[in-house]
């Protein structure tokens, strides 16, 4: 595998699986407020054990990625003062502004799972066509 797991960055992984299922859950019952901001607890906590303490500062607080964690901050506040449709949203928005640059890195460590990695080519191939506007 190409990359290096160490347990520092199974325990990221995890967390952030723990973030998204939770809020999943949150979604599936009706935008919860409590189960938003664990999800969104877990999965700050474990980007910043994936990519590392410092690295995820620099990210946040980078120039370029300003209104990326303006928006995502934003989000977070908006459910915590119980408008949790707006804050998803910012949320969202806010990720993508922040990690768009990740994709190549994302794509490739998803081709290495076993079973995802041999399905997985082919609705990425039809979604970056279609972003690219030539399908």
């Amino acid at each position: 595998m190409a990359y290096e797991l160490t347990e520092q960055k199974r325990v990221g992984l995890g967390l952030i699986g723990f973030g998204f299922f939770f809020t999943f859950l949150a979604v599936i019952l009706f935008f919860d407020r409590g189960l938003l901001a664990l999800g969104n607890m877990f999965w700050l906590i474990g980007v910043a054990l994936l990519l590392g303490w410092h690295s995820t500062w620099n990210l946040f607080t980078s120039r370029a990625n300003y209104k990326g964690s303006a928006s995502f901050l934003l989000g977070l506040f908006f459910i915590f003062v119980r408008w949790p449709i707006i804050g998803i949203l910012l949320e969202i928005c806010g990720c993508f502004l922040l990690f768009g640059g990740f994709w190549p890195s994302i794509k490739g460590f998803l081709y290495q799972i076993p079973v995802l990695g041999w399905v997985l080519p082919y609705p990425i191939m039809i979604l970056e066509s279609l972003w690219r506007g030539s399908g």
